[in-house]
């Protein structure tokens, strides 16, 4: 057996068990085997025939170790931008009117339906590159700017040949029933009727990880996103939901019903909604980047997730209308000072909780047998990740138990 030893480092394993903040272990060692951790612990525990059976080691130089990041709610295949509606939000215009005249979602959809792949691919690659040079290496797209079968089946194929390009994973989610495209103004039932016909070819070509939906007075009622569940249910499908971002509709408690991966925004969240996403095992996912950019006044209610034990992850929501953004570390930033959460909360949503999140056990945490991803940074502290803004710390990034 041939293993590999990365010692001179201090870990945040980010272990909910370990008894210590963050799970952190100074003087640590990992060993991996291939793409596996193998070992976790302080140095001076590595057994000795372990030792003797690492034929490469390497020395961190007193960096801080954490989990490889995961960016687990993003929308970042799309053209153009919408600076033009940035400002005419700051000239008094709400989102929900700029929707409604045309603008929003579906001024981005024009811009993606007109761009060629290459097109897509090309801007959509700068805003992925920035997020693995913080240390991103789990990274999930959504699509939803195409709102018709080819744009849409554009979208999610540029996403995947994304992840083959670039030694991160990324998990694809179909979020067909995003807006309402111009061509069916006043017929939601019959889009959703093709959101559905859309989900079964998409699904059927290796295109869509999970489902996802709008449910809000500008998007899809609950019983529309119900429709589109039950056809993910059916195709073995996990679901998320935008819930709660502008109204309270009961989205979270539908969702959970679901037992959906998770619930994002939130941020009109009730207490009922919270209680039945812990039920459920739901995450909420929280975005900062769009509660600031939109000059929100309304928090997201932390303490009733707190209170009632639901987890709670962090994403950048990086899209051209809410949330520009292709930073997760301004994003943790974000996260402490804007919603109330501490650094330890803020980087367990980026890591362990951001991996539920998109389903997926193998990654999040520094644990024997989970996938050896992970990031040297050129900190002493996990707090600090939370505190500097616009530092990009990360030293060297371990993906799948390669440097990249």
């Amino acid at each position: 057996m041939s293993l590999t030893l990365w010692h001179g480092c201090n870990a945040a394993t980010m272990r909910p068990d370990s008894g210590q903040p963050y799970g952190l272990i100074e003087d640590a060692a990992l060993v991996l085997d291939g793409p596996l951790l193998h070992w976790v612990g302080a140095r001076c525990d590595v057994p000795v025939d372990m030792l003797a059976a690492c034929a490469e080691q390497h020395d961190g130089g007193g960096a801080l170790v954490t989990p490889g990041l995961i960016d687990c709610h993003s929308h970042l295949v799309y053209a153009g931008d919408r600076a033009h509606e940035f400002e005419l939000r700051l000239n008094g215009a709400t989102y929900e009117e700029i929707s409604r005249q045309g603008g929003g979602i579906a001024a981005t959809v024009q811009a993606t339906r007109s761009a060629s792949a290459e097109e897509l691919k090309l801007q959509s690659r700068a805003r992925l590159q920035q997020l693995m040079g913080e240390g991103v290496t789990t990274l999930e797209i959504k699509s939803g700017y195409g709102l018709a079968l080819a744009p849409e089946r554009k979208m999610l194929q540029v996403a995947r040949a994304l992840a083959q390009e670039h030694a991160l994973t990324v998990r694809c989610t179909f979020l067909g029933a995003h807006a309402l495209p111009p061509e069916y103004a006043g017929r939601s039932d019959a889009y959703v009727d093709e959101v559905l016909r859309m989900l079964k070819k998409l699904h059927a070509e290796g295109l869509v990880d999970a489902v996802d939906a709008f449910c809000e007075r500008i998007g899809f009622s609950a019983a529309q996103t119900r429709r589109v569940f039950e056809a993910a249910r059916e195709l073995g499908l996990p679901v998320k939901l935008h819930a709660e971002q502008l109204s309270d509709s009961g989205g979270a408690q539908m969702a959970a019903s679901y037992s959906a991966l998770s619930c994002d925004h939130l941020e009109f969240l009730s207490e009922e909604g919270a209680q039945a996403m812990a039920k459920a095992g739901s995450v909420a996912v929280l975005l900062p980047g769009a509660f600031y950019f939109l000059r929100e006044t309304r928090l997201p209610p932390v303490d009733w997730l707190r209170r009632h034990g639901v987890p709670m992850a962090i994403a950048t929501d990086c899209n051209p209308g809410t949330s520009p953004c292709s930073s997760l570390l301004l994003m943790l930033n974000m996260a402490c000072t804007l919603l109330r959460l501490t650094p330890q909360e803020a980087l367990a949503g980026v890591t362990r909780h951001a991996a539920r999140a998109l389903g997926l056990p193998d990654r999040g945490i520094l644990a024997v047998g989970l996938r050896a991803d992970f990031v040297l940074w050129d900190l002493q502290h996990p707090a600090q990740l939370c505190y500097a803004l616009g530092a990009r710390p990360a030293n060297r990034v371990i993906f799948n138990g390669e440097e990249r």
